[in-house]
Order: structure tokens, then sequence, then C-alpha cells
């Protein structure tokens, strides 16, 4: 049994003729009446009843088209899978990531992309999250990896995939407080006012009745955590960069914590995503 011969019998039960469908299918209408002859011979069992006005199927043709549908359909799946799979290999993905991810491992999410797909060309944005949705919106990364908050644009999607906590950093060696406003005299280090950081910042002292004195504004938090290290500031922080590698400082685990938006993966919804940058987010929601 042939792909073409089956193709020609659901041609001709499908449009109720040898010549329909011969004109359908781009051939000659004996070259279709040949391939179902050969089909019927091959089965041993008459597939359609002919007469000068009609064809119909028999008992037996109506059992064959309904496999036919199935495997011609699964033929249909199986080419726009290899186009996929062709449009995934041959891609290009620029991702923009926050420095602060919680617990995602960033860089085991992209090695494990880059070992299944390693024609991908992969390229990395980083920058604060404000930045890295107007790269988005300019159509200059394709996906966003950082917090989701809660004013995020409707025009954006996001996908959550793991949470994050806000703590209390001090100098080394000060005495541990548990509310924020047992620090509202202190001078504050945090990210730019357009920020993440600083919108819980100030919703948190707010909260805690003060408004914060920012003396210190840098761009990452290794920064923050310097300055506070040095003994210049205090700040709030994520947790997985407040217990990460770096100079020495006292974690505090307020009460109440400020929230902190949990970290996930943002797309554009009006612009639709490669085939490239669809294998790679559903390899970092996996990975997660």
């Amino acid at each position: 049994m042939e792909l073409r011969q089956l193709t020609s019998f659901e041609a001709v039960a499908r449009l109720g003729g040898f010549t329909r469908a011969a004109e359908q299918l781009h051939v000659a209408q004996s070259a279709v009446s040949a391939q179902i002859r050969a089909l019927e011979a091959e089965l041993g069992v008459a597939l359609f009843t002919r007469t000068t006005r009609r064809v119909a199927l028999t008992q037996a043709g109506e059992l064959l088209l309904a496999r036919t549908h199935r495997v011609l359909g699964e033929l249909v799946g199986a080419r726009a899978d290899l186009a996929e799979l062709a449009a995934v290999l041959h891609g290009r993905v620029t991702l923009g990531a926050m420095a602060v991810l919680g617990g995602y491992d960033l860089p085991a999410a992209l090695a494990g992309f880059h070992a299944r797909f390693p024609g991908v060309s992969l390229a990395l944005r980083t920058g604060l999250i404000s930045q890295l949705l107007a790269l988005l919106d300019a159509g200059e990364v394709d996906l966003v990896l950082g917090p989701v908050h809660d004013d995020l644009p409707p025009r954006f999607a996001a996908r959550e995939l793991v949470d994050e906590q806000v703590v209390l950093i001090l100098p080394p060696g000060r005495a541990v407080v548990r509310e924020l406003a047992e620090v509202r005299d202190e001078p504050f280090v945090c990210l730019p006012a357009n920020s993440g950081l600083r919108t819980i910042l100030d919703r948190a002292a707010a909260t805690a009745g003060f408004v914060p004195r920012v003396q210190f504004e840098t761009h990452s938090a290794a920064s923050i955590r310097e300055l506070v290290a040095a003994g210049l500031a205090v700040a709030l922080l994520a947790r997985s960069a407040a217990v990460a590698e770096g100079p020495a400082v006292t974690v505090v685990r307020l009460e109440p914590a400020p929230p902190h938006p949990a970290i996930g993966l943002i797309h554009h919804r009006d612009r639709p995503l490669s085939a490239a940058a669809r294998a790679c987010r559903q390899e970092l929601i996996r990975r997660a």
C-alpha cells in the first residue's frame, strides 16, 4: 500500500468522482483510476461502486476511509513537526535576564537548551526589569526572565517559575532587628527609582510609617551588598542575592516580610515567538 494510493483514494471519496480528484491532484484521470485499481487489487475488496453518474464508497471503502484520514492527518502533523524542528535548528534567540533570579539557575538552563539545539544562536542581555521590558517592546529581545510585578502591562504575558523573598541586609556585626521601622533613620542603598526593588522599598517603608533616605543609588545587587558590607548603608535585597557568594553582610528576615514578585518568563502578546524562541521558552520552563 502506497501513500499516493491513499491520497488518490481519499480525494475520490471526498470529491465523489475520479475526474474532480484528478483535477485537484493535478494528474491524469487514468493515473487516479490506476491507483485505485492497484489498491483494490492489493486489499482484495472493492472500495467504490461505480455507475455512469456517480461513485460511492462500499462498506469496505468506508472502513478504509476512516483509517486513511488518520494516516494522512499524522502525515500532515509530521510535516509540520519537521518544519518546526528545521526552523528551531537554524534559529536565533535573544533573552533578556535580570542579574538576580532567585533560585533559578539560568546558566544550567541555557546549557541544557544549547545541548539540545546546538545550531541555535543564543544571545543574552542583562539590565533592570524596566529596561528589559523596553527591549521586549522594541523587539530587541524575544523573552525576558525577571520579576513579574503586579503592574505588568497587559500587553505582556508571563509564566511564573520560582519564588523569591525580600530580606534586610545590615553591615556585619550590627545588632539584628526584626522590623523595618527599626532602621528608619539609617541611610539606604537601592537600585534606581524606576526599578522594582525601589518600589518594594518605598512600599515597605510606607507601611512601616516612614520615607526611606536613599543616600546611595546603584545599578546592581552586587554593588548594594558591597556598600552595605562597607558599613555605608542598609538595604532591602532579594534573599538569593543576599546569601550568594560575596562580602559578608547580616541577613535579616523581616516580620512582616515585604512581598517580592515571583521570577517568571515574559513575552509580548502581540509578537508571535519564533520556533527557536518557543523551544527556548519550553526549555526554560522545564528547567524551573
